[in-house]
């Protein structure tokens, strides 16, 4: 039988996940610290979207205020990128893909009030209901790591601030001109920001200008091409044919893919106790739950991915 064009959407998607479950996993072979790392990565995929006219005709449509709220939103991006590395560095991928598994948490409260939107008590329980698993992530891990989990905890606050900020924005604007926008002004911000570093975040402070080697830069173009623009490019054809309900599902895999090649390819599972993989499936099992209490909602401008990989992309 042939395939249709749900099914085929539906595996697109979940090879977007995995894709994106393995930015974490490249983060730990890359032997450059956070700050170079992630500023590689904005550049990287900078260069890649400039060579699309495309963009360039986006740009010049693009009013002063609203390139100057996409620059906004890119700031925060590059913050929550600089967050999640340095909590893979700090700690290790299966911390900072669990933490990031927190953002829906997040954003159930801020987006409210973002929205300008009555709060609802739903939201609140959703809340509470991952914090036994919040406890034990953090009981499970080595004293040396729990910096990292605080990191991590800040990267999943940003994708709930950008992510809901976005979502007031993306109408407006080709989608790859928005991502190059912001990933550009992202580029400056940790230019700008990395002398500023030692007195900010001094666990994420490092020298900016690294070149690297063959092998990381080899895994950087893995990064920028394979783990941002591919799955960006297969998503805007994939969430044409699924719904808001079924995207959300599987985009909340995307801390199982991240873990379970952690232990496949990092052995991760040895640096940490079985309190701590409990405490991930209180977490995961919360976080699949929420898309039942907002099962209605409709995808809206999905194609703003490139920014926030798998998170925000379902209204």
């Amino acid at each position: 039988m042939p395939m249709t064009d749900t099914r085929k959407a539906l595996l697109q998607i979940h090879f977007c996940v995995l894709l994106w479950g393995i930015t974490a996993i490249l983060g730990k072979l890359i032997s450059l610290p956070a700050l170079p790392l992630v500023w590689w990565r904005m550049l990287l995929v900078v260069a890649m979207l400039a060579l699309l006219p495309r963009v360039w005709r986006g740009l010049r449509q693009l009013s002063p205020a609203l390139f100057a709220g996409y620059c906004g939103v890119g700031a925060l991006v590059a913050l929550h990128w600089l967050t999640f590395y340095g909590a893979v560095k700090l700690a290790n991928a299966s911390v900072a893909a669990t933490c990031i598994a927190l953002a829906p948490v997040f954003t159930a409260v801020i987006e409210p009030w973002v929205a300008k939107r009555p709060f609802q008590l739903r939201e609140l329980a959703f809340g509470i209901a991952v914090l036994p698993g919040v406890g034990m992530v953090v009981g499970g891990v080595p004293d040396g790591m729990r910096v990292g989990v605080l990191v991590g905890a800040m990267s999943a606050l940003l994708v709930a601030i950008f992510g809901s900020l976005n979502k007031r924005l993306v109408s407006h604007a080709d989608p790859l001109t928005v991502t190059a926008v912001e990933l550009g002004a992202g580029t400056v911000t940790l230019t700008l920001l990395a002398p500023l570093l030692p007195f900010l975040l001094p666990a994420l402070a490092s020298p900016l200008w690294v070149i690297p080697d063959l092998r990381d830069g080899m895994l950087l173009l893995a990064l920028a091409g394979v783990c941002t623009l591919l799955p960006f490019a297969l998503a805007l054809v994939a969430l044409r044919h699924l719904s808001a309900y079924t995207v959300q599902l599987v985009t909340n895999l995307e801390p199982v893919y991240a873990i379970l090649l952690a232990m496949v390819l990092l052995s991760e599972q040895r640096e940490l106790t079985p309190l701590f993989y409990a405490g991930v499936a209180i977490i995961v099992g919360a976080v699949f739950l929420h898309p039942l209490l907002n099962r209605r909602k409709k995808v809206q401008h999905p194609e703003i991915l490139g920014t926030a990989e798998a998170r925000n992309i379902a209204e």
